[in-house]
């Protein structure tokens, strides 16, 4: 390996050596680690919502993949299906671009996407929102039909999946119906990046770990001949926060986060109020 850049080099001997267990790399390992997952027609890039660096290893991943000439699209989980900046210039401002994904600062902190977001429109990358409509909701909470676009394996750890998230707190009848959203918004994401794939290219989906899960979430969707890889960002070396991400090609290792106790949110919820989807 004499001559090769050494850290690219352990990363693709890990690559090759991986098997239950996902390569980790430092975060300026982005580029080199985007290189080594290509070619593919996607990848799906997990991230820890609350920690700040993961945001910013979505823009290196970004800017790799737009300097290479291979970025396809960018898909967010962060935006409702539908929206996109494929109609605006490259320099569009901010409050344009938010404007066309219909982008909601009470479900996401806009200062902490809009570097990847505004990278990708500067490169002339369309951006496209990817999750289920919050108006669609209601219509997956009752369309049964859902529960069979899982295993049945899958779908009892999708609902305990559920539970968790919720503190288990969640009444039990609502498990169900909100599983169902689960499963909405993974395939919504999955149909986003099918629409968005070009030969030769890649597509990338920013969401939550638990969206990228190979087993539970967005790939279980995919059509079988699009080739998809999936890049995880893990916040500190404790094992929970692997939590049963299963199928990772290649994981980043970042500095852990403060822990914030969102369980003590569900508890201060006021009696009665309708349980909202959580993000993964």
């Amino acid at each position: 390996m004499r001559g090769m850049n050494r850290r690219l080099a352990s990363l693709l001997i890990a690559f090759a050596l991986a098997g239950c267990a996902a390569p980790a790399a430092k975060p300026d390992d982005a580029a080199a680690t985007v290189a080594a997952l290509l070619p593919a027609d996607a990848i799906l890039l997990g991230e820890q919502h609350d920690a700040p660096e993961h945001q910013r290893i979505h823009r290196e991943v970004i800017d790799a993949l737009a300097s290479r000439g291979a970025l396809a699209a960018v898909a967010l989980e962060m935006a409702p299906r539908g929206g996109s900046t494929a109609g605006l210039p490259r320099d569009a401002g901010e409050a344009a671009v938010r404007s066309a994904l219909h982008w909601s600062d009470a479900g996401w902190p806009w200062p902490a996407y809009a570097p990847a977001v505004m990278a990708a429109v500067r490169a002339g990358i369309p951006v496209v929102g990817a999750n289920l409509p919050r108006a669609s909701m209601r219509a997956a909470m009752a369309e049964s039909d859902l529960d069979s676009l899982l295993p049945g394996p899958a779908l009892k750890a999708q609902q305990q999946a559920i539970r968790l998230g919720h503190c288990d707190k969640l009444p039990e009848t609502q498990v169900g119906p909100m599983t169902r959203i689960q499963i909405a918004r993974d395939r919504s994401m999955a149909q986003t990046l099918a629409a968005f794939a070009a030969p030769g290219k890649t597509v990338v989906l920013l969401a939550g770990a638990r969206h990228v899960d190979r087993q539970l979430g967005v790939p279980l969707h995919l059509p079988p001949e699009l080739h998809a890889k999936i890049l995880t960002l893990r916040a500190g070396a404790e094992p929970e926060h692997v939590r049963s991400v299963a199928g990772v090609d290649a994981t980043l290792v970042t500095p852990p986060v403060p822990p914030k106790d969102y369980c003590a949110e569900i508890v201060a919820r006021p009696a009665g109020k309708a349980a909202e989807p959580m993000k993964p």
